[in-house]
């Protein structure tokens, strides 16, 4: 006898037939979905942004053991003797492509706020923006080497106040001038001061750099320029391609992130499960008599089965969609927040990426599966006689 499979049509019609409780339970995933989507665009984002920031044929040097920039300390001595390295690029004039940097944090107040909050304050070689290709200046002026100007990124000049043009920053007993306005591409520089480092470290009175960063001859040589750095006990310093430094640095916000936002899923995930099993449960109450007469037309116990858990995976995807949707309007705000690496500010937006979109789609119908499967290994169980007198 060969098994007849009850039509796509019939399913569709019985989750359509009641519109309320279809609709009150896809909402509830649709939440669950919308939070755990919300949560992967955010970590998403924020490793778009530290990514985004270095480049791969760049490599940072900071001291031995130090985790940031701003623990770091690199001696005049030691830039000297990278400057010199053979891996280094020269540039057309025969310079070598090396900035040496100094970063400190300094407080302003954000818009609408009381509070101040940390801003990365870096200090840049004339070399530092042609290292940095992604950085563009879209108001205003580069600051002029040896003078008390500075330029800030555009998520600073955005978000705090007196970061605008013309206007003046007061910090180590110095009156500091903004002259213009950089596009980072949406990387980890737009939350960042840019001055001259010369002037900043006789600010701070710091004698010693923060970082060096410099531009390899050829990719392949960075190999090389490890072992070199090793080998000279002058150079008490790790070296690191600037693309994964970045990315490190954002590991420790992006697990508060992610350990922060599977809790709430998974609680709200069960609830949107409990919800999906009672409407089913519900369902196949309301209609012991149907699957009595499906029975007795020749549909077997599988049938039955595939059917009930096919109306609660519906249930779940149209609520993975609706969730991912609504989801997809969170790409226009921007986050600020701490980053718990280097203590101050980082701006970055929720981005929505084709792998999201598959894992948040998988999950929903998880859902809607975990949801309906005892509903419908219930529906499947009964008996013909059972199902036909209960009508």
């Amino acid at each position: 006898m060969i098994a007849m499979k009850i039509p796509f049509s019939y399913i569709f019609r019985n989750l359509w037939t009641r519109k309320l409780t279809t609709f009150l339970t896809a909402s509830g995933m649709a939440l669950v979905v919308f939070v755990f989507a919300a949560v992967l665009m955010l970590d998403a984002g924020l490793k778009k942004t530290m990514v985004g920031t270095g480049s791969l044929d760049n490599v940072l040097l900071i001291r031995a053991g130090s985790e940031t920039e701003i623990q770091s300390g690199v001696s005049r001595e030691q830039a000297a003797l990278i400057e010199a390295l053979p891996q280094v690029a020269r540039s057309q004039t025969g310079d070598p492509m090396i900035s040496k940097e100094s970063m400190v944090l300094i407080s302003l107040v954000k818009s609408g706020q009381d509070k101040g909050s940390n801003v990365v304050t870096r200090g840049v070689s004339p070399m530092g923006l042609e290292l940095r290709p992604q950085v563009r200046m879209i108001e205003g002026r580069m600051f002029r080497p040896g003078s008390s100007e500075l330029v800030v990124g555009r998520s600073i000049n955005r978000e705090f106040d007196g970061a605008q043009i013309g206007q003046t920053i007061r910090f180590a007993q110095r009156e500091w001038t903004i002259v213009g306005v950089f596009d980072a591409g949406n990387s980890a520089f737009d939350s960042e001061i840019w001055g001259d480092v010369e002037q900043l470290m006789q600010a701070f009175r710091r004698l010693n750099y923060s970082s060096t960063l410099i531009k390899l001859a050829s990719s392949d040589r960075y190999d090389s320029m490890v072992a070199d750095v090793k080998a000279d006990v002058r150079l008490t310093l790790d070296a690191k391609r600037e693309q994964l430094f970045y990315e490190d640095q954002s590991r420790a916000l992006s697990a508060f992130i992610t350990i922060l936002g599977n809790v709430l899923t998974v609680i709200f995930s069960i609830g949107a499960m409990i919800g999906a099993a009672i409407t089913m449960y519900s369902s196949v109450a309301m209609r012991t008599a149907e699957i009595g007469t499906l029975r007795a037309l020749g549909f077997r116990r599988p049938s039955i089965l595939a059917a009930f858990l096919s109306e609660s995976l519906m249930l779940g995807l149209v609520g993975g969609v609706v969730g991912l949707f609504f989801a997809t309007f969170l790409q226009a705000i921007t986050i600020s927040t701490l980053n718990f690496q280097s203590f101050s500010q980082l701006a970055f937006s929720f981005t929505l990426t084709p792998k999201i979109v598959v894992i948040t789609l998988i999950f929903a119908m998880v859902m809607g599966f975990v949801g309906g499967f005892l509903p419908a290994l219930r529906a499947s169980r009964m008996r013909i006689v059972d199902s036909l007198r209960a009508a």
